[in-house]
């Protein structure tokens, strides 16, 4: 029996790259703007979050900061230096809530994960044409924190 190869003609929709969608984290609640993300990610769309550094989180400031602190004493008792690795930065713990709103374990989780690029502030070599705004989760006030405060109190030792 011969194996012969077979070519697939590429389409031109196929062929042609679609503009990233920019996402501005600035001031808004950050497991919103990551359940969003997710959703775009999954129809296919490459999208670039940016000011990840400026994301909010929604709650009482003490619970919110001591919670994610717990989080870094969660290690394998026989090897901990093996892991889990906790993210101190801010850009990746906006990364890892959006990965834990995709079905990451399977190949159309990791593809859609793949599509996504997040930033700590606005990159200059970045091309904004396609924006996804999402003005309605706008939130400030006093029972907010940033992602950057969270990520200080992690050990994170970056500049805002």
């Amino acid at each position: 029996m011969s194996k012969r190869k077979t070519t697939v003609a590429v389409t031109e929709e196929e062929s042609t790259v679609k503009e990233p969608l920019v996402v501005d984290a600035t001031n808004k609640v950050a497991g919103r703007v990551a359940s969003i993300v997710a959703k775009q990610l999954l129809q296919g769309e490459h999208v670039i979050v940016i000011n990840a550094v400026s994301a909010v989180l929604s709650g009482n400031r003490a619970s919110l900061i001591l919670e994610f602190k717990e989080r870094l004493k969660i290690r394998t008792r026989s090897a901990p230096w093996k892991g889990p690795l906790h993210w101190r930065e801010p850009h990746y713990i906006l990364r890892r809530m959006i990965r834990g709103m995709l079905p990451w374990k399977s190949p159309r989780g990791r593809q859609a994960l793949k599509r996504l690029r997040v930033y700590q502030g606005a990159p200059e070599d970045i091309t904004i044409t396609r924006r996804l705004d999402i003005p309605k989760f706008t939130r400030t006030g006093r029972r907010t924190i940033y992602l950057s405060e969270i990520a200080r109190e992690m050990g994170w030792k970056g500049k805002i």
